[in-house]
């Protein structure tokens, strides 16, 4: 996910999300022999992780919520936390709006 500048309606500067790459790609593609997905960004690199109990079951939520696979969830949350990341190194803050009441809310990332 790349961030992309603009401003707002206010004229104040702000970051969108963008995805790196489509998420959708044609054709099958192939990495170290092995044919991918069709529809999907060839393989980078694997990993094991070992969750804790409560990312665990926050995953699992996760996916009876969206229908995701676990490797699509984990990629969407490494790929936020890069934009978040760069975001609050950049001096910004990452801000939460509801949308009934307009309270905003600071994010802060320990």
């Amino acid at each position: 996910m790349t961030a992309r500048t603009g401003n707002s309606a206010a004229g104040e500067d702000i970051a969108r999300a963008q995805p790196a790459h489509g998420l959708r790609t044609a054709g099958r593609a192939q990495v170290s022999g092995r044919p991918e997905a069709a529809g999907r960004p060839p393989v980078a690199d694997r990993i094991t992780v070992a969750l804790i109990p409560k990312a665990s079951e926050d995953l699992q939520r996760l996916q009876d919520r969206t229908s995701l696979s676990k490797t699509d969830i984990a990629n969407r949350a490494i790929t936020m936390y890069e934009f978040i990341e760069i975001q609050l190194r950049a001096g910004r803050d990452i801000l939460i709006r509801d949308r009934e009441t307009q309270e905003i809310q600071k994010v802060m990332i320990l």
